[in-house]
């Protein structure tokens, strides 16, 4: 859908013209699985896949949200506080307006439309999209004066305490402070961050969407956030560490045996050795070795499918695929996994190819299709202006 159509069809469902328009960005996070709840190292970019939000005032002080996306519509008043009500799609932006009011910001009345292309439930962060647009969005048209930073803290908030998951920072991160062709390499701990130059040189980052929703509330993710917990505790025994990504994996080594529980040692083993992989991706990306940064996706995947166990046949079918194709260079899960999105580093004169033999795999394989995209990596946040 273009900007002229998303314009008219505002026009269409509120009968005004829509005064301002943004986008927020989607993500892949190219490696750092599981990390941002343990303070380590991630890798995440922002793609050209996200999130519009068009709005303009009313004189009925009541806001309304509507989104191309789904039926379900939302219309309430100004108050001085809301409350997540069931479990439809306006609960994120509820969550940020619940923010602006409860810090005492001004806000008034807004008919505001959604429009998103990121796969929903897919693992490319389509929740943190719709909060950071709709966060920058207020901030903006209400002059509320927060940094970006601030709003990523409020996302990520309204993600844990108005949603209800227990979620790291990444993906607010990401969105909001993603540059084109970079990586960003951000510390979840201390949320110091590095842009990292993502030279693909001719190659594309393909994004496959396995299909296969999952609901993240309602998996298994806040089980793997309390077995990492159980795994600090029992290494802070003997270590003065505040998190996993505190120790690398030669210290894990030598003082992983605190760790009695078989299932946990698992899950604090991928935690420290993926923190590690991050380091080294990093050098690998400036050295413009992508070699080495692929076989660093394909190592991280293997983790997570053996000692996170969060994988799935679905993820495990598009990687079993992409180690037999010579177009591509690495290949990995992406996000929390339990179903969702796979990446891959394709040879871009090959990627229609690629996409085709995979489909045709993974279809004999699973039953039905993926799909696959090609992607670039985009900037953040921002207002489109004219």
């Amino acid at each position: 859908m273009t900007i002229d159509q998303l314009k008219q069809q505002y026009n269409t469902i509120f009968n005004q013209e829509a005064l301002e328009t943004y986008f927020c960005p989607g993500r892949v996070n190219l490696i750092g699985e599981h990390i941002d709840y343990n303070g380590g190292l991630v890798m995440p970019c922002a793609i050209n896949f996200g999130t519009w939000m068009l709005l303009s005032p009313n004189e009925d002080n009541v806001f309304r949200f509507r989104s191309v996306n789904f039926d379900e519509t939302f219309d309430i008043g100004v108050q001085t506080a809301y409350e997540k009500t069931g479990s439809e799609w306006y609960n994120y932006p509820l969550g940020v307006l619940h923010h602006f009011v409860e810090a005492g910001k001004r806000v008034q009345g807004l008919d505001i439309l959604y429009y998103g292309n990121v796969p929903i439930g897919s693992g490319l962060s389509s929740s943190a999209s719709i909060e950071i647009a709709t966060a920058f969005a207020f901030n903006q048209f209400f002059k509320s004066d927060y940094t970006k930073l601030e709003l990523v803290i409020m996302a990520k908030s309204v993600e844990n305490n108005f949603i209800g998951l227990s979620s790291g920072i990444m993906d607010q991160f990401a969105v909001a402070f993603g540059e084109e062709s970079k990586a960003l390499m951000l510390n979840c701990d201390t949320l110091h961050y590095q842009a990292v130059d993502a030279y693909l040189g001719d190659n594309i980052l393909a994004i496959i969407n396995t299909n296969k929703p999952r609901k993240l509330a309602e998996s298994k993710y806040n089980e793997r956030v309390e077995e990492c917990a159980q795994a600090l505790n029992a290494l802070q025994q003997e270590l003065s560490i505040n998190n996993l990504c505190d120790i690398d994996g030669d210290i894990f080594k030598q003082y992983g045996h605190l760790i009695t529980d078989a299932i946990v040692h698992k899950r604090a083993r991928h935690v420290i050795e993926e923190n590690d992989r991050v380091k080294l991706a990093a050098a690998a990306l400036a050295a413009h070795n992508l070699t080495e940064f692929g076989r660093l996706m394909y190592a991280s995947h293997k983790s997570l499918k053996n000692d996170y166990e969060v994988s799935g046949d679905e993820l495990d079918t598009v990687i079993e695929y992409s180690r037999t194709d010579n177009s591509v260079t690495g290949a990995r899960m992406t996000g929390a996994g339990f179903g969702g999105c796979a990446i891959a580093i394709v040879k871009a004169d090959a990627f229609e190819t690629y996409s085709q033999n995979l489909i045709s795999f993974y279809t004999a394989k699973i039953g039905y299709a993926p799909s696959v995209y090609a992607t670039h990596i985009s900037d953040g946040v921002h207002e489109l202006v004219g």
